[in-house]
């Protein structure tokens, strides 16, 4: 299966057989335009227009914005609802986590995720070959809760999202916070916005952070 960062909170999850999702399409106002694009299915972690603009995606996708379980194309979706802050939701409401099962890999989406972490989130959503996580803070996480969820789910690899960017006008942390947190040996620049998995790629002895490319434009 192949992952393309879209840039903020947004990927394209490509599935062998051709079924592709999008995650999270965003607003220009966070300072650049997502990228034209088509799926079959948009997830969205919750209603803010940095997470929900589902008109940004071609190709008349089947839209995912519940807690449940789903099955499309051949894919297993789980959504989890969670909170959007420490608050119990009291301050920026709720946010769904999915859990994704493409071509073997199990691959898990945070959204906006602002709750601690808890042992029944954790159990809910392991195994997890690949997490993506909010890292910058102030509106999600910040860069040490986001490495106890790390510490807490293990999984294989880490893909860091919703950090500081040069060209993003949120008031977010940027990623060198989260990165300062793990060793330099597990940490992988990638030179593209793309990467691809599969299932054999995994041992389960180690986590890794990868870090992509924001897609240029």
């Amino acid at each position: 299966m192949k992952i393309t960062w879209l840039g903020h909170s947004s990927f394209l999850l490509e599935e062998s057989t051709g079924t592709t999702i999008v995650t999270d399409p965003y607003d220009g106002y966070i300072g650049f335009e997502m990228p034209q694009i088509e799926a079959d299915i948009v997830t969205v972690s919750h209603a803010h227009k940095d997470h929900n603009r589902v008109d940004r995606v071609g190709g008349n996708p089947t839209v995912i914005n519940r807690a449940g379980a789903y099955e499309i194309g051949g894919v297993h979706i789980l959504a989890h609802r969670t909170n959007h802050d420490d608050k119990k939701g009291a301050l920026r409401g709720s946010n769904l986590v999915f859990k994704y099962r493409m071509d073997g890999v199990d691959i898990c989406h945070m959204g906006d995720i602002g709750e601690q972490c808890n042992a029944i989130l954790v159990e809910s959503l392991m195994p997890v070959n690949v997490l993506m996580i909010p890292v910058g803070g102030n509106y999600t996480v910040d860069a040490a809760e986001a490495k106890e969820y790390v510490d807490r789910i293990m999984p294989d690899i880490v893909i860091p999202m919703h950090y500081k960017t040069k060209d993003l006008d949120m008031d977010i942390d940027r990623i060198n916070e989260f990165l300062d947190l793990f060793d330099d040996e597990d940490i992988i620049f990638s030179q593209g916005n793309t990467v691809e998995f599969d299932r054999a790629d995994f041992d389960g002895e180690s986590t890794k952070v990868l870090v992509l490319e924001k897609l240029s434009r």
